[in-house]
């Protein structure tokens, strides 16, 4: 945790009166459960183009909840105005939800237990929080990268922008947990393009810095170089733009944390949702092939395949105290040894499956907003690194004809998180244990078990990098949350590759 502080502005809003006023509504109208969310996010993104600040937008998002088990159907409500008359509106609604939905809930929802966590504080881990560093500073370090892409010969235009978010929330229930957390998340990043007039090649290189749940020191203290990516894009871009492309056909390869987490969150991370698993979520990115009766026996990959589940880990997008349910978070085991053996659940979910974590929640609730309700989202979903592990050199001297990819870019999977094929920034071929130049238009394509299946090596420690993403969507109204995934370098055996040109035409 952090040595600063949750945030006095927040502190001094009312959200304590308000959750005794309504969790005391609820229990008087027959409210089983009953809990209350108060939230603040503060949003701030800069971007810039060509040493111009082209967007500069500051939001934020306050209001409260209340969510009721009533007649053993969930009842949901929200409100903006803070005070106490509103507060007992929003609680009746929500009970008064809850009756309407009691006709037509064929099984009563029932809770995992849960300890009481009485008035506890957790802040995330960051030094700087970026909402007070002064935009001008902040405007100038973007402009000033910018520039600095545009002294390379190879680039025609380049942009840089940088996300911020401050979130806080108190929770409180009827059985005594009160929770107040803040958490500060920060995604930067840049891109150049540029096009070869000689063949008419148009590309883009960026950044492969992983957006982090760190303060503005990211950007100064030395924990990225990014003195040294800045100068190194326009020279990789140069390289790309002269790539030759790709052959199709069978290959090896060696890939880095910057482009594996991506897999690892479409193939693993929404595969084990519960709830996907279940066939709760069916209609908004569909289900999984990762179904319950699989539980145990499904040979999800090789058996130097190690994934946890994990809401702890310093400086994860995922990371927090305790979910949105007032649930302590945790670390678990999902995939052991190449074999499924749990999945990411909720209290309700928990009930549901006693036999799984000892029958209690595994953390996984969250809400990205006071007016959503709380579902099952996405842990720090991590492959482990093998303690004894190679380089990311020595794996790419195991190959004879490979290639090493390295950042992410676009992506697609299927509904049952089975089959998929991904690109990425960087793509070079290994020729005899050695890089040997740069490639164009590369996509990886295999089902989830056959790729995973095919890893024969994961890196050391060393190799191991923790990357992620801001923006995954789920649920209908749509929520967004932010969830980081951790991986070494890993090598697989036997991929398919495509070439992305030859497939468009298709």
């Amino acid at each position: 945790m952090s040595a600063a502080g949750v945030d006095p502005t927040f502190t001094a809003l009312p959200h304590r009166r308000l959750g005794d006023v309504a969790l005391t509504r609820a229990q008087e109208l027959g409210a089983t459960h009953a809990d209350f969310r108060f939230e603040r996010n503060r949003f701030q993104y800069l971007a810039a183009r060509d040493g111009v600040l082209q967007t500069a937008t500051d939001a934020e998002d306050l209001g409260f909840a209340v969510r009721v088990v009533h007649g053993g159907a969930w009842g949901f409500a929200s409100g903006v105005v803070l005070t106490e008359e509103e507060a007992v509106r929003v609680a009746e609604t929500a009970v008064a939800v809850a009756r309407v939905a009691a006709a037509m809930t064929t099984e009563p929802v029932v809770l995992a237990p849960e300890p009481v966590h009485d008035d506890v504080t957790w802040v995330s881990a960051y030094d700087v929080n970026p909402l007070e560093v002064p935009t001008r500073e902040k405007a100038d370090l973007l402009t000033g990268w910018t520039d600095r892409l545009r002294e390379g010969a190879a680039v025609d235009h380049a942009t840089a922008y940088v996300q911020q978010v401050q979130e806080n929330k108190y929770y409180a229930d009827l059985s005594g947990t009160r929770t107040t957390q803040q958490r500060v998340r920060l995604q930067p990043g840049f891109e150049a393009s540029g096009a070869d007039a000689a063949t008419g090649v148009f590309d883009s290189m960026a950044s492969i810095a992983a957006p982090v749940g760190r303060g503005w020191e990211y950007l100064t203290d030395g924990l990225w170089d990014w003195d040294a990516e800045l100068a190194e894009v326009p020279e990789l871009l140069a390289e790309k733009l002269r790539a030759p492309s790709v052959e199709a056909g069978t290959y090896d390869l060696v890939v880095h944390p910057s482009n594996l987490w991506l897999t690892i969150h479409e193939s693993i991370g929404h595969a084990t949702e519960l709830d996907r698993a279940l066939g709760y979520e069916a209609n908004y990115a569909g289900t999984s092939f990762a179904t319950y009766d699989k539980l145990g026996t499904l040979q999800y990959g090789s058996a130097v395949m190690n994934v946890t589940g994990d809401r702890t880990v310093p400086h994860g997008l995922a990371t927090v105290g305790f979910d949105d349910e007032g649930v302590e978070t945790q670390a678990w085991d999902i995939v052991r040894d190449g074999v499924l053996v749990g999945y990411q659940l909720d209290r309700s979910m928990g009930a549901m499956k006693p036999e799984l974590n000892d029958g209690r929640s595994n953390g996984c609730a969250y809400a990205d907003s006071s007016g959503h309700i709380p579902i099952q989202r996405m842990a720090n979903v991590s492959l482990q690194a093998d303690p004894d592990g190679p380089s990311t050199e020595e794996l790419i001297a195991r190959v004879e004809r490979g290639i090493y990819v390295v950042g992410d870019k676009s992506w697609s999977i299927d509904m049952q998180r089975f089959n998929f094929q991904f690109t990425g920034q960087r793509f070079y071929k290994i020729t005899d244990g050695r890089l040997d130049g740069m490639l164009r238009d590369v996509a990886y394509q295999a089902t989830t078990t056959d790729f995973w299946g095919s890893m024969e090596a994961v890196g050391g420690p060393e190799t191991w990098e923790l990357h992620g993403a801001f923006n995954c969507g789920k649920a209908q109204p749509g929520q967004v949350a932010s969830v980081s995934h951790g991986c070494p370098t890993s090598l697989f055996r036997g991929v398919n590759i495509l070439n992305t040109i030859d497939e468009a035409g298709h």
